[in-house]
């Protein structure tokens, strides 16, 4: 429920209010001389039956921190509405990539939950699991700055359970609600129809900086999570709380992490935005070959479990979907992990009609009266009539469960299940007349839902509301920031000048920057300075900010793996190339556990000091952001002739400047002089030195290719 307003008395103006959880309403005024109940102009929100909206902010649940009821129309209108704006593609997530594999529990936990993936160390289930950007069309790039998507579906023995989050685990909003508010900000502006695949214009962060809740996310998004260097090594996180069940009917709060075995790694801004133009598909293909070339990727199942003691004792609120549990304060235990060993046989039938439904869940997974997740249970599965245009997706192969399914469902669109007999109803008796009933209800071994709900709330109220711990928006977003390392900081810090500097509405910029004064100070003056503006005040925040111990684990170079598992080294060589450093090289980086992929000016063969060599890759195609280090295995005449090319300078140039080690032969030190590069622990000869720094990236370097903020 709303506040009182504050009125603004400015000719045009919108009165504000700021609710219990701290989010911004913007109110219509009453005309003057209006009696109350008259018709007015579009100044008043209505539904889409003429009905003025009082909050749309707010779902409307049992009690501030109770379950969305059904029978909120404008929930339910908005979203009904807003899952149905495109066909066939998907309105979010539409860029994708799935494969096939397994997930293998590695440590059983039936004492806190029933599911069946979980009953036994060893047990084997069926997974497929989809990754994506969220922002782009279909027909978008794989890298841009954007929150990926990471769904898993499990196929167990009682029914689908997908596991639908992303590689962030918090979110931008607290409420369903404003779903499909904070989309068509991200999206491509509706009276010009760009950019795609970009935060960095105006509806979006207009949007954001009316929204305080958002903050937190805001750091993850412009952080390095969001330009991850693979699919495969980025984790993954189910956002929301869920709750995990026992066979005694003992239930216990969860929420579900995957850690990539390979380690986290992101790209540079720079080397992002280059590897779009030279491999639109780049995180596409490295999943596809990857699990082609038997490299299969794997993640670890990660839990965090407590109860409603631990939550109650806590600062914020657990139901709260932009907010996270430290691992340092609550750490993560590993119950299994999921290996994608098999690539789809068509894109289309398989990873383009594969559909998720958080609601999908077996017995001993539960939910929890999140209001992002409540409003989530309904969208999905309205949403899969109108892209797959029936409501009989589930029949579709990759959708469909593995374990036997009956039910009195009869009929609809592509229809492909072929019944018999007249048992369509329930109940019924014509089993006892000698014909086939049909399937009952199992009271035993059927879903049944957890009973308990009144953990701080009273069910007895229908409210429009936030619970008002709901209310800390800048207190774990500070916790973020002040987690990463320097450079992580820098790289933030410059993320968010630059697309701030790609709005025009220089009112936006403001209200962002006082927003950011309430995360950190020292961030809000590098931000203001990288845009030569003034900082403003800091913005009243509905809750008071508290500084909560640095969490090590949220940053990725603190927790970097200096490993060439699944990673790519090229070797740049050309005419007189020694044939046995180039053996060298490759044999040093594939005992490391890396690939190696040659370039040269040309693709046939190449005449080297001994033999010749074809290259995988002709240079002007193969430029060195598609991959984690180079060697250069060059005479000093062909580095001489290369010096006169602009694709071999700008590929040693590059990789440089995104700081990844440079392996050189004698011979290459003119190449290396025309790209401007120095001398350090990452520039090394091509002896087993190389294969070492090959698996770093060095960000001491940063400082001399780049101004960040």
């Amino acid at each position: 429920m709303a506040k009182s307003p504050s009125r603004n008395s400015s000719a045009g103006a919108r009165p504000t209010a700021t609710g219990n959880g701290g989010e911004t309403h913007q109110q219509a005024p009453m005309e003057r001389g209006a009696k109350r109940g008259e018709p007015q102009d579009t100044a008043h929100l209505t539904t889409n039956h003429g009905v003025r909206i009082s909050d749309n902010q707010n779902s409307l649940r049992a009690g501030s921190r109770g379950p969305t009821l059904l029978e909120d129309f404008v929930l339910r209108e908005k979203i009904f509405h807003f899952d149905h704006e495109r066909i066939p593609e998907r309105i979010v997530h539409a860029r994708g990539s799935g494969a096939h594999g397994v997930f293998e529990c590695t440590r059983a936990i039936p004492e806190l939950t029933k599911a069946a993936p979980f009953q036994a160390k060893g047990k084997q289930t069926e997974v497929f699991a989809r990754f994506s950007t969220v922002a782009g069309g279909a027909g978008s790039v794989d890298t841009p700055r954007d929150v990926r998507g990471f769904a898993v579906k499990f196929y167990t023995d009682e029914g689908n359970w997908d596991l639908v989050g992303n590689n962030i685990p918090v979110f931008f909003i607290q409420d369903a609600i404003k779903f499909p508010d904070l989309i068509h900000s991200v999206k491509m502006e509706a009276d010009r129809g760009y950019p795609q695949a970009a935060s960095a214009h105006d509806t979006f962060w207009d949007f954001i900086s009316l929204m305080p809740e958002s903050m937190h996310m805001i750091m993850w998004a412009m952080s390095d999570r969001a330009i991850p260097r693979s699919l495969r090594m980025m984790e993954g996180f189910g956002v929301h709380t869920f709750r995990m069940v026992n066979a005694k009917g003992e239930g216990k709060f969860v929420k579900f992490h995957w850690k990539p075995v390979l380690g986290m790694q992101s790209t540079c801004w720079d080397e992002a935005v280059k590897i779009a133009g030279a491999d639109p598909d780049f995180h596409r293909r490295d999943l596809f070959e990857a699990i082609d070339s038997g490299n299969f990727p794997a993640w670890d199942l990660g839990l965090q479990v407590f109860d409603e003691e631990f939550a109650a004792a806590q600062p914020y609120d657990v139901l709260d979907a932009t907010k996270l549990i430290p691992e340092e304060v609550l750490p993560i235990q590993i119950v299994g992990r999921m290996t994608l060993n098999r690539n789809v046989d068509n894109f289309f039938a398989e990873t383009e009609q594969a559909a998720f439904l958080p609601s999908n869940v077996v017995p001993g997974i539960d939910f929890t009266n999140d209001p992002l997740l409540q409003g989530r249970l309904f969208s999905y599965l309205d949403t899969q009539k109108s892209r797959l245009g029936t409501t009989n997706f589930h029949q579709i192969p990759v959708n469909a469960p593995r374990c036997p399914m009956h039910n009195f469902q009869r009929d609809g669109m592509m229809q492909t299940m072929v019944p018999t007999g007249r048992a369509n109803y329930e109940p019924n008796s014509l089993a006892d007349n000698g014909e086939n009933g049909g399937p009952r209800e199992c009271p035993e071994t059927g879903f049944t839902t957890f009973t308990a709900n009144d953990e701080r709330n009273d069910g007895s109220e229908k409210l429009r509301v936030r619970a008002e711990l709901f209310a800390d928006h800048y207190s774990q977003a500070r916790l973020f920031f002040r987690s990463q390392t320097a450079p992580e900081q820098a790289h933030l810090a410059s993320a968010i000048t630059f697309e701030l500097s790609k709005v025009a509405l220089e009112p936006v910029r403001t209200r962002l920057l006082s927003r950011l004064r309430n995360v950190d100070e020292e961030l809000a003056a590098r931000v203001a300075a990288g845009l030569a503006m003034e900082l403003p005040a800091a913005a009243p925040a509905a809750a008071k900010t508290v500084d909560m111990d640095a969490s090590p684990a949220l940053s990725i170079i603190a927790n970097a793996k200096h490993t060439l598992d699944g990673r790519k080294v090229a070797i740049l060589f050309d005419e007189g190339s020694d044939a046995g450093e180039i053996s060298a090289v490759r044999s040093a980086v594939e005992k490391a556990g890396g690939t190696c992929f040659t370039v040269a000016p040309k693709v046939g063969g190449i005449a080297l000091s001994k033999g010749t060599l074809k290259a995988d890759g002709q240079l002007a195609g193969s430029p060195s952001v598609l991959f984690d280090a180079v060697a250069l295995v060059l005479t000093a005449e062909a580095a001489g002739k290369l010096t006169r090319e602009g694709a071999a300078v700008q590929f040693v140039m590059d990789a440089f400047g995104h700081l990844k080690a440079i392996g050189a032969s004698d011979g290459a030190k003119a190449l290396l002089d025309k790209a401007g590069v120095e001398k350090d622990e990452g520039v090394t000869g091509l002896g087993a030195d190389f294969a070492k720094a090959a698996a770093m990236r060095f960000y001491d370097r940063e400082p001399k290719v780049r101004m960040l903020a």
